[in-house]
C-alpha cells in the first residue's frame, strides 16, 4: 500500500525536534513493503496548500497521522494542539477520502478522545510499529480494523527499529536547531507522579544494542550530515549503566559526533562525566523538577536536592552545560517551600534554570488522582485541554510574582517559560543553532596549575 504520513507537530519551544516517531513509523513500514512518504507540517510552514499538492501527488491509500504533544505544559501561556490534527484530518477527508490513523504520544494518552474529536477512523495507543503494519494489511485485504488498537507486546532489542531519516527534513532542522533526535532505549522505572512515560513506554527499561545506536549515529554523520544529536531517552543514564556502552562505543569509533541528553540527578558523578564528556557529551538536561527535598518527595522523584547538587557540580568541575528544569506548585508546596527552593536554585551555579508554574495534569498518573482528592479536579474532568495542579498551599498569582521577582534580571533564570522562546528566536537571527541555552552559560577561567 501507499501510505502517507504527516507529522501535525507545530511548536518550536523549546527547540524545533525532528519528528523520530514518524521516522521510525515509517521504517517499519518500507521493511513491511509499503511506500511511505513523510510529511512535517511544521517543515512545510503549516501550509495546509502545500499538504493538499503532496496528498494529491502521492494518492496515498492510508494517512497516519502523529500527535505528539496535547498542549505546551505552561499554565501561563497554554496552548492546545489536538485542534491542528483536527484541521489536517478534515483536510484529508476533502483531498484523498482514504483511512486516517492516529498515533503518537499525545493520541495515546487520550485515544477514545482525540479519536472522537478530530474524526480519525482508526487509532493506534503505544508503540506502533507492529500495529500498523498489521492495521495496514487488514486494509489491504478489505477488512475493517478495529477503531483503536493497543499495543500489548512492547517491543525489545533489535525489535526497535531505525528510523527512517530523510534529506529534506534533516536539512530543516539542522538549520532551525542543529540536531537530530534519536533513542538508546525506551521506558522509564521511576515513579515521578505526573509522568506519563510509564503508560505509554513501559516500567522497565528496554534497551537497543549499542552497536546498533552507533550505527545509526554514524548513518546520520555519513549519510545526511548530522554534527549533533540529541538522546530522547526519558533518563540516559539508566539505573543498570547500561548507557555506559553506548558511551564506551562512541569512543570506540571515534565518530567526533556531538550529542547531548536527559539526566537523573542520581547516581552520577564526575568520572561517568568525565567519559561521556570525552564521548561527545556536549550540554545536559537534568529532570530536577524540585527545588526542596519536601516538593522532590511530593512529585515522588526518589532523589534529594543534595544529590542534584552534587550532579551540578560535577558538570562544572567537567565544564558541561546543564540546565534544570524546575516545576514550581506541586504537592506540598508553600510559601515556606518556595523561599527554600529559590535559595537551592541560588547554589546551582553556572547552570540555567527553567522554572514553570504549576503542573501539567495527564490522565492515569498519580498527580490526577492527588488532584481529585484535594478538590482541584473532579472526577469526570475532560483533560484533553490543559488543566494544571496548583498547590492549595499556595496562591498561585503569588507565586508567580515571587518567581518573576527572584529570576529579574538574570539571564541564567528562566521565569515564565515564554522568554526561553524569546530568547530562541533572537539568538537564532544571530546565526546560532542548537540548544541555545548552553550559550548563556560563562565557565570561570581554569585555574593554571602551578610550575
Amino acid at each position: 500500500m501507499r501510505l502517507f504520513l504527516v507529522s501535525t507537530n507545530t511548536t518550536c519551544e523549546p527547540f524545533p525536534v525532528y519528528p523520530l516517531g514518524m521516522a521510525v513509523i515509517a521504517a517499519a513500514l518500507v521493511k513491511a513493503g509499503h511506500e511511505v512518504e513523510q510529511f512535517d507540517f511544521l517543515v512545510a510552514g503549516q501550509s495546509e496548500a502545500r499538504l493538499r499538492e503532496r496528498l494529491r501527488a502521492f494518492r496515498p491509500d492510508c494517512v497516519g497521522l502523529s500527535i505528539r504533544n496535547l498542549d505546551n505544559c505552561d499554565s501561563l501561556t497554554a496552548c492546545s494542539y489536538p485542534a491542528v490534527a483536527k484541521r489536517i484530518v478534515a483536510l484529508v477527508r476533502e483531498t484523498a477520502q482514504v483511512p486516517v490513523v492516529l498515533g503518537g504520544p499525545a493520541f495515546s494518552i487520550l485515544p477514545e478522545e482525540l479519536l472522537a474529536f478530530t474524526g480519525a477512523d482508526h487509532g493506534v495507543v503505544g508503540e506502533g510499529e507492529a500495529l500498523i503494519c498489521g492495521l495496514v494489511q487488514d486494509l489491504a485485504a478489505g477488512r475493517t480494523p478495529p477503531s483503536i488498537l493497543r499495543n500489548h507486546q512492547l517491543l525489545a532489542g533489535p525489535g526497535m527499529p531505525s528510523p527512517l531519516w530523510t534529506q529534506d527534513l534533516v536539512n530543516y532542522y539542522l538549520a532551525e536547531s542543529g540536531m537530530v533526535n534519536l533513542q538508546s532505549k525506551r521506558g522509564c522505572p521511576h515513579g515521578c507522579i505526573y509522568c506519563s512515560y510509564a503508560n505509554l513506554e513501559g516500567t522497565g527499561y528496554r534497551f537497543r544494542e549499542p552497536g546498533a545506536v552507533v550505527d545509526d549515529l554514524e548513518r546520520a554523520k555519513l549519510d545526511h550530515g548530522v554534527e549533533r544529536v540529541f538522546f530522547t531517552d526519558a533518563v540516559f543514564n539508566d539505573t543498570e549503566d547500561r548507557y555506559l556502552a553506548v558511551v564506551d562505543e562512541l569512543l570506540r569509533r571515534d565518530l567526533k559526533l556531538g550529542w547531548c541528553c536527559y539526566l537523573r540527578p542520581q547516581g552520577l558523578g564526575r568520572a561517568e562525566l568525565a567519559l561521556m564528556k570525552r564521548a561527545g557529551l556536549q550540554a545536559v538536561e537534568v529532570g530536577t523538577d524540585g527545588a526542596t527535598d519536601t516538593t522532590l518527595k511530593g512529585l515522588g522523584k526518589g532523589f534529594s536536592f543534595a544529590e542534584v547538587l552534587e550532579v551540578q557540580r560535577a558538570c562544572v568541575a567537567e565544564r558541561i552545560p546543564a540546565a534544570h528544569f524546575v516545576m514550581f506548585g506541586g504537592p506540598g508546596e508553600t510559601p515556606e517551600t518556595m523561599a527554600e527552593g529559590l535559595a537551592n536554585l541560588d547554589r546551582l551555579e553556572y547552570a540555567v534554570v527553567f522554572a514553570f508554574s504549576g503542573i501539567r495534569i495527564l490522565p492515569d498518573t498519580p498527580l490526577r488522582h492527588r488532584a481529585v482528592r484535594d478538590g482541584l479536579l473532579a472526577e469526570d474532568a475532560n483533560l484533553r485541554e490543559p488543566v494544571f495542579y496548583q498547590s492549595p498551599g499556595i496562591a498561585a498569582e503569588v507565586m508567580n510574582a515571587v518567581l518573576l521577582e527572584a529570576f529579574r534580571g538574570r539571564r541564567d533564570r528562566i521565569f515564565p517559560p515564554s522568554r526561553s522562546e524569546e530568547r530562541r528566536a533572537i539568538l537564532h537571527r544571530f546565526g546560532y543553532r542548537g540548544l541555545l541555552w548552553d550559550t548563556l552559560i560563562q565557565f570561570p577561567p581554569l585555574q593554571e596549575s602551578p610550575c
